[in-house]
């Protein structure tokens, strides 16, 4: 496990992007996840917003986040194709390699995973003369796909060489899902790991799987499941995984602390995870230039 994988997530972290960005780079991070609010939310626009990226040095470890893509069909099909040809597009013009798709929540998609995987497969193909890779997530609360297991069935048959999964501990450990079955997962299509833990013990009902998930997540080794965040990076690290982990920790208490000192928490967790998941000696992080 190298500890250049690791990386954080704008939606963590308060301020314009610029200090966001900033206090990523100065808290030894060489990457970041960035969403599209990043982009049309910024004082100079789209390009103001790639010049802020481009300045800070910093890897896009991918763009988020497509939702309720699959399943659909007639106009709403047709419009989710439109969107997401300009998602990708959004993606490409800021450096990212990877588009997330999470599970659909829409009441108005099918459950047929022949149509899944199906439409996914048409976004996977849109994606290829722009290099972009299309990574799949299980909501926890989506309507037909909320396990990665689930999620997984679906990208092996679609069978797109640009298509994998994303994985989200959070996601996981809500639905309690077997951490066995990451087994029957080919780690070459596992293409980012977000990590992050919650307070409660259990989320039985979607509604707090939702309002947990968009406002009170925390770092790993801070919340009361790290033993299962630490034994879900250990598997995954066992069975080859070698890419990307990301902190997307939706939390309404450190968007209201200096966007360094959540940065530091940030870096805190990535020792406690090397820690307990790694005994081995590990390459030394490099420190980035000032841009």
């Amino acid at each position: 496990m190298n500890q250049d994988h690791f990386g954080m997530d704008t939606i963590t972290l308060a301020g314009p992007l610029e200090a966001r960005l900033r206090a990523a780079r100065d808290a030894g991070f060489g990457q970041i996840m960035l969403s599209a609010r990043d982009v049309v939310g910024h004082p100079d626009g789209e390009t103001g917003a790639i010049s802020a990226v481009r300045e800070s040095g910093l890897r896009v470890t991918g763009f988020q986040i497509l939702r309720d893509f699959e399943g659909l069909s007639g106009q709403l099909h047709a419009y989710k194709l439109d969107i997401a040809k300009s998602m990708l597009g959004m993606c490409r013009a800021l450096g990212s390699k990877l588009l997330l798709v999470c599970s659909s929540t829409s009441a108005h998609a099918s459950g047929d995973p022949e149509l899944l995987a199906r439409d996914l497969g048409k976004l996977a193909t849109l994606a290829v003369p722009l290099g972009i890779r299309v990574a799949y997530e299980a909501l926890s609360w989506g309507k037909h796909v909320s396990e990665f297991i689930s999620a997984w069935d679906i990208v092996a048959s679609a069978d797109r060489a640009n298509l994998g999964l994303a994985l989200d501990s959070f996601h996981v450990l809500a639905t309690k899902s077997d951490l066995t079955d990451l087994e029957i997962v080919d780690p070459e299509k596992i293409f980012l790991v977000q990590l992050a833990d919650f307070m409660w013990r259990e989320l039985p009902s979607a509604e707090e799987r939702m309002d947990t998930a968009d406002h009170f997540r925390v770092f790993p080794g801070e919340g009361a499941h790290s033993a299962q965040v630490a034994d879900f990076v250990r598997r995954l690290d066992a069975m080859g995984y070698r890419g990307d982990y990301s902190f997307e920790v939706f939390n309404d208490d450190y968007v209201q602390l200096p966007a360094p000192l959540v940065a530091a928490r940030a870096r805190q967790s990535v020792k406690w995870i090397t820690d307990h998941v790694s005994r081995r000696s590990l390459p030394m992080r490099r420190v980035m230039p000032a841009p």
